[in-house]
């Protein structure tokens, strides 16, 4: 499955959601441009699990493994990647800037990212693969968007093997199946001879959802969010 676009325009310009775009998309040109020099940059600065639980045994204090976690979600290794994480970032997260607010918007990213990372190490705490990519903060951006706009509807590209067609889900649907997909790939990945050589980081998108969602009830629960208008677009 693969979102095009939801039912629910931005009411305002989603600074920050372009802001985040366009770093990533320079970090990534950035990691072009180190050529032979771009592993030995990542084992440094990118975020390893085991780097945190033996912090000792690298030299690496709190403060900079907190500094990796919050870099790597600017990482990418590779242009689906990228691109794939970032049409996700673009349709989802400008709803949830709206909800926010500029800054807590950014606030909620950073922190639903360094949930992500923390869910990923927890689960393979030996890992020596250092961690790149935003999915794990846009996965916290799908839960508040599943928490916020439950009504919301989803213009999907579902692929049926050679086949693909377009179709219209609800949106807690469509999230909800991703979430059924990264929690099951997570699972099975534990078991995956190879898992230590690298792949993908599962539950850091299971752990960023959970978090997304949790915090975005919490702050609805708690009045810290501002009522979000209920209206739809109809496509023809």
């Amino acid at each position: 499955m693969f979102p095009l676009r939801d039912s629910i325009p931005s009411s305002k310009p989603p600074v920050v959601n372009v802001l985040l775009i366009a770093a990533c998309v320079l970090a990534f040109f950035y990691e072009l441009m180190l050529g032979r020099w771009l592993e030995p940059f990542l084992r440094a600065y990118a975020f390893v699990p085991l780097r945190l639980f033996h912090p000792q045994a690298f030299h690496a204090s709190l403060a900079f493994n907190v500094f990796t976690m919050v870099f790597s979600m600017f990482l990418h290794g590779g242009w689906l990647h990228l691109l794939g994480n970032m049409w996700f970032l673009w349709v989802f997260g400008d709803n949830v800037e709206d909800a926010l607010g500029h800054g807590w918007y950014l606030v909620f990213y950073v922190f639903c990212g360094i949930a992500a990372a923390l869910a990923q190490a927890l689960m393979d705490p030996f890992s020596q693969v250092p961690m790149i990519g935003a999915s794990g903060a846009i996965a916290g951006v799908l839960g508040a968007y599943f928490v916020w706009f439950p009504w919301s509807r989803v213009r999907t590209l579902v692929f049926l093997g050679f086949f693909a067609t377009l179709t219209e889900l609800p949106a807690p649907v469509f999230l909800v199946l991703w979430f059924v997909i990264q929690f099951f790939s997570g699972t099975l990945s534990l078991a995956a001879a190879g898992a230590a050589a690298g792949g993908v980081a599962w539950f850091a998108h299971v752990g960023g959802f959970v978090a997304g969602a949790f915090l975005a009830w919490w702050l609805r629960r708690a009045g810290k969010v501002k009522p979000v208008p209920r209206y739809f677009v109809y496509w023809e």
